[in-house]
């Protein structure tokens, strides 16, 4: 061990000439150990490591040349040096006997000081060399150690991380490639070490060109980032390149080591991301020029605002009702028995009226919109001037599948006397041609109109028995007159929106309406204001209301949601708290705020 100290063994059977021996010997750092006997010097060595022993020659039992002999017998004590010394005369054949024996020196009584002493400074300085020289082996082990731990934890790091380690000389000869590498472009190490970059076909030869640009960056450390395209086992990666120019200080030579991250899956998240972007803008400015045209073509045929308000918010009502039933099924396929079930629960339809009957059919985004608007109108016309329009009359509506085409037949029966009409309004304008590519005929029959439509495409037919909810009745609130005698907080950031809401509460007979914009403005205005009821945006210019619903609660102060949200993007605390969906009827509002005025009272 580094850390022994440095022993020599004194044998002598006379003790004054070890005590003489000893002092001629003694120094710091060094152990002078003693035996006065061959066997006792064997126990000795067995014990402790000697790098010298000064062995007499003339001893009983066992002389000096035999303790030799034995020393060399045995591998712990084979390597230690001897030195003999001898009183007898100096004579060839007894130092040819002593270096055949083992021995590196003698030493002749009487003993020289200056010998004794230069002979022991030789063995010391190669012990205190040796035990050097053992310290530094065990330090460069640690170290060699300590790099193998760093080694194997890098290549472990490198195996396991997203990313690819590549490493290349200067001629983009590759030197390393990790497993990350292996799992990205599906080629082993031991395929490509030694290869160069350009015949793997990996990357393109714009990405090679790239590289060797990097390699010739006069900075020695110079780092890179660049976005390119590889390829791989399944076709194009997309890939974020890291790259570091290392330079050999002692011979100049440059090397390159380059980290690539696969991100394939994020540039299809983004892409289909951007297609969503894309088609809901699409999608919003279709449904903004639809309100529109509807909008303009209901002023055309409306004769004072009240009707025109009338009408176009069915219509508009009618159109909302139908994305929430494509939101609910991710705009996939609406069944078009969703779209009679939400006439009936619009009010639009009566159920005791209807009779329907067809297989189950799932419609189209584009064809669901549509109908639901054609269904608004000859609901709205049945109730007007149809079937509907008197008591015991009836509507039949049936659809089957006819020639690759789905046929719809709207038969109303029991209503007054049918007549042609002299011109044609929106309404049947929209029936008419509501369908997009397909087509539509009227019978104006007396005893009830009968329309026929005929869609071509956009439509499946679900092998699945369609159900009928014959006898589920859902109970409106009635309309009355009654005026609301309350002040009222309407929190709404779209302005226009807040306008008709106030306007229309007013109208309704409230006695105060405060309109809150902001969230500040909403939640000074639900702490200090004195108001009995709250109709609550879902959103405020895109921050949460949760702080403006606790105020009102706490207050105690009954409200209402007002949103365009489902109610699972409303804050959940909340459940319990009624919600009504934009854009709103104006007669839902009268309403709900008429319920919660008399829970007041």
């Amino acid at each position: 061990m580094p850390n022994r100290p440095i022993r020599f063994l004194l044998v002598d059977d006379v003790e004054e000439n070890l005590v003489a021996l000893e002092a001629l010997l003694r120094r710091d750092g060094l152990e002078v150990h003693m035996a006065r006997s061959a066997s006792q010097a064997l126990e000795m060595m067995l014990v402790h490591e000697f790098q010298l022993a000064f062995v007499d020659v003339q001893m009983p039992d066992i002389n000096g040349y035999e303790l030799a002999e034995l020393m060399r017998g045995t591998e712990r004590t084979r390597e230690i040096p001897i030195i003999f010394v001898t009183a007898a005369e100096r004579n060839e054949t007894r130092r040819f006997r002593g270096y055949e024996a083992g021995g590196v020196d003698y030493i002749f009584k009487p003993i020289d000081p200056v010998i004794l002493k230069s002979k022991a400074e030789v063995f010391y300085r190669l012990a205190r060399q040796a035990k050097d020289l053992e310290l530094q082996r065990d330090e460069l082990r640690e170290i060699a150690h300590d790099r193998d731990l760093a080694i194997a934890s890098l290549r472990a790091h490198a195996n396991n991380s997203p990313l690819a380690l590549v490493e290349c000389d200067a001629d983009l000869t590759v030197r390393g490639w990790s497993v990350g590498a292996e799992r990205i472009f599906g080629i082993c190490r031991k395929e490509i070490t030694g290869r160069r970059l350009e015949t793997v076909h990996c990357f393109t030869h714009e990405t090679l060109r790239m590289l060797t640009t990097w390699l010739s960056a006069p900075d020695s450390l110079a780092s890179h980032t660049a976005e390119i395209v590889a390829h791989g086992p399944e076709g194009e990666i997309h890939c974020e390149l890291y790259g570091s120019v290392l330079t050999d200080p002692a011979h100049g030579r440059a090397s390159l080591s380059v980290q690539i991250l696969d991100v394939t899956e994020r540039h299809r998240a983004e892409k289909v991301r951007s297609l969503l972007v894309g088609e809901l803008n699409h999608r919003i400015k279709n449904t903004l020029a639809n309100v529109q045209a509807i909008m303009r073509q209901t002023m055309k045929t409306s004769t004072e605002m009240g009707d025109f308000g009338d009408r176009f918010s069915g219509r508009l009502q009618a159109l909302a009702r139908a994305h929430s039933i494509l939101s609910d099924v991710t705009w996939s396929s609406a069944s078009l028995d969703e779209l009679i079930d939400d006439q009936i629960k619009a009010g639009t339809l009566d159920q005791d009226s209807l009779s329907r009957n067809g297989p189950r059919v799932g419609l189209s985004p584009e064809n669901t919109l549509r109908l639901a608007l054609v269904l608004h109108e000859l609901g709205t016309n049945a109730a007007k001037y149809g079937a509907l329009s008197s008591t015991g009359g009836r509507i039949h509506l049936r659809w089957i599948l006819e020639n690759n085409e789905l046929v719809l037949v709207w038969k109303e029966t029991g209503g007054p006397f049918v007549t042609v009409p002299s011109t044609q309004g929106f309404g049947s304008t929209l029936i008419a041609t509501g369908i997009g590519d397909s087509r539509a005929s009227v019978n104006w029959h007396p005893d009830g109109v009968i329309w026929t439509i005929y869609v071509c495409r956009g439509f499946n037919i679900i092998d699945i028995p369609r159900s009928y909810i014959q006898n589920e009745k859902e109970i409106f609130p009635m309309k009355t007159d009654k005026a609301i005698n309350c002040r009222i907080l309407v929190i709404e950031d779209e302005p226009l929106v807040a306008m008709d809401m106030s306007m229309g509460l007013k109208d309704a007979g409230a006695t105060f309406v405060k309109v809150a914009h902001t969230l500040d403005e909403a939640l000074t205005a639900a702490s200090t204001e004195s108001i009995d009821i709250a109709l609550l945006d879902g959103n405020l210019g895109g921050s949460p209301v949760d702080n403006v619903a606790w105020t009102l609660k706490n207050r105690s102060i009954p409200f209402c949601f007002v949103s365009g949200y489902g109610r699972e993007h409303l804050p959940e605390d909340f459940s319990d708290i009624p919600v009504l969906t934009k854009p709103v009827n104006p007669d839902d509002v009268i309403n709900i705020v008429r319920e919660m005025s008399s829970a007041l009272n």
